[in-house]
């Protein structure tokens, strides 16, 4: 068995250890450890955040420069895919189909932020149109806000980490990053990559530790001039207040949900919610939780829903036919199994699953459910696909928005009219009209409603919220 690995920080452009107390990695499918961190001391933060001021003074890159540099960390992320995949399957339990998609994707994130270095541009303002202003000229740019502070959640441990570092990089900023304790790894190889893909020393430090603990210090620092957190509401929410007036774009929860009509191509419907539902083991923001099925088309939907769940392999994560693997843990497994335990004592019925081997919770299908369950109206972020039926598109669009959250929804319709009809009415961020709720593609705009979130991702538009926009007036 190979020796665990020892994830250090990255402090200044010096590796060093923690100060903090030691925090096991484990294998999510094994159970065996497979590293550990030392937490940073509140010391290490401070130099750390310190570090990246002094680099965003001393080093000015222009845009070329970060041209270079995220492009050259996009070619060494496809030169080291191998090392990266069997990265993201040990410490989150991804399984290999998922966490070869996600390198691919992390070096297009670098690529687009790399493109997007070039086209960060402000517009002309036509002062002069103005009374008394004749022959003025007006124009904005934007600059850099100075040192971004970010925060990740563990089902994305490569490709979010990109979402974060390369739009920063991009805008001019320097950046101090902190993995999730349980998915720290990979995070540490990316950084390695980016260093030597020629980043500058302090221009991307890596804090390794606890949310409670060294995310906590983050994010109360006074250094940080703009912060940036994917993750639970409750810690959104927190984050929100400790910031006061300072800028921050928080990508939350959600109870995410894909409307299949009585018109849609039913089978395409049921191979995309089941893999929406269940792929990364339901543990993603935008996974489909719930799934509204018009009443005359339910019947023949969910047998082909069952088909297509059956279908799916669930097992080692390392294997290149599983599907579905283990739960970031055994107590997250457990606690999914409770709440449709608790579902059925309400009245639900398991269609399909509801069982667990410890970290692998099996496919769920549920039916009769009802608003109030906590299946139905908290975020479960479990492999559970809750079926809804219903007569009109009113009543499934207001369903849909009857929950705190609005992220992401599908619809599947082959009516043009009810389609427009419900990217206008579906009360969240974004709307995939015969896609599930799930899909996405890196260089679009991904932004949540409600308590879903702020600010939006995207390398260039999260560059936008990572800059400020400054006005220029020339008088002759």
């Amino acid at each position: 068995m190979p020796i665990p690995s020892i994830f250090r920080q990255l402090i200044d452009g010096q590796w060093v250890d923690g100060e903090g107390a030691s925090i096991a990695v484990l294998d999510k499918f094994s159970g065996a450890t497979i590293g550990s961190i030392c937490g940073a001391s509140r010391i290490q933060v401070d130099a750390a955040i310190a570090g990246a001021r002094r680099s965003f003074e001393a080093t000015v890159l222009n845009p070329s420069q970060r041209y270079d540099i995220l492009m050259k960390t996009a070619e060494r992320l496809g030169a080291n895919r191998d090392a990266l995949t069997a990265s993201i399957i040990a410490e989150s339990g991804i399984c290999w189909k998922d966490a070869c998609n996600e390198v691919g994707r992390a070096q297009e994130t670098f690529r687009v932020s790399a493109e997007e270095a070039k086209r960060l541009v402000g517009e002309v303002v036509p002062i002069d149109g103005a009374p008394g202003q004749a022959g003025r000229m007006a124009y904005t740019i934007r600059v850099p806000r100075g040192v971004v502070g970010a925060i990740t959640s563990f089902n994305s441990p490569l490709n979010m980490v990109a979402h974060k570092v390369g739009p920063a990089i991009a805008s001019g900023n320097t950046v101090v990053f902190k993995p999730p304790a349980a998915t720290p790894g990979t995070a540490t190889r990316l950084f390695e990559l980016m260093l030597e893909a020629g980043m500058p020393p302090g221009h991307a430090s890596l804090l390794h530790g606890n949310g409670s603990d060294v995310g906590q210090q983050m994010i109360e620092h006074p250094g940080l001039d703009f912060f940036t957190f994917t993750g639970s509401t409750p810690v959104g929410k927190r984050i929100r207040d400790a910031r006061g007036l300072g800028h921050v774009a928080l990508e939350l929860g959600s109870i995410s949900a894909t409307i299949v009509c009585a018109d849609a191509d039913l089978e395409k419907a049921a191979v995309r919610c089941a893999q929406s539902g269940f792929r990364r083991q339901g543990q993603m923001c935008t996974s489909t939780q719930r799934l509204f099925v018009q009443r005359e088309a339910l019947d023949a939907f969910t047998t082909l829903l069952l088909a297509a769940t059956r279908d799916l392999k669930v097992g080692d994560p390392i294997d290149h036919d599983t599907d579905v693997g283990p739960m970031i843990s055994e107590a997250e497994a457990t606690r999914a199994q409770q709440w449709v335990a608790e579902a059925v004592t309400q009245g639900a019925k398991v269609l399909q699953g509801g069982t667990r081997q410890g970290a692998i919770f099996q496919p769920t299908i549920l039916i009769d459910v009802n608003p109030g369950m906590r299946v139905m109206c908290d975020e479960l972020f479990a492999p559970v696909l809750s079926v809804v039926a219903f007569d009109t598109f009113d009543e499934a669009v207001a369903a849909v928005n009857a929950v705190p959250y609005g992220l992401a929804a599908g619809l599947f319709t082959r009516d043009l009219n009810r389609a427009l009809e419900g990217s206008r009415r579906l009360h969240v961020g974004v709307v995939h009209i015969n896609e599930p709720s799930s899909s996405r593609v890196d260089l679009m705009p991904f932004a949540g409603v409600k308590d879903s979130g702020v600010g939006s991702e995207g390398p260039r538009y999260a560059m936008r919220e990572m800059s400020e926009e400054r006005l220029v007036t020339i008088t002759p």
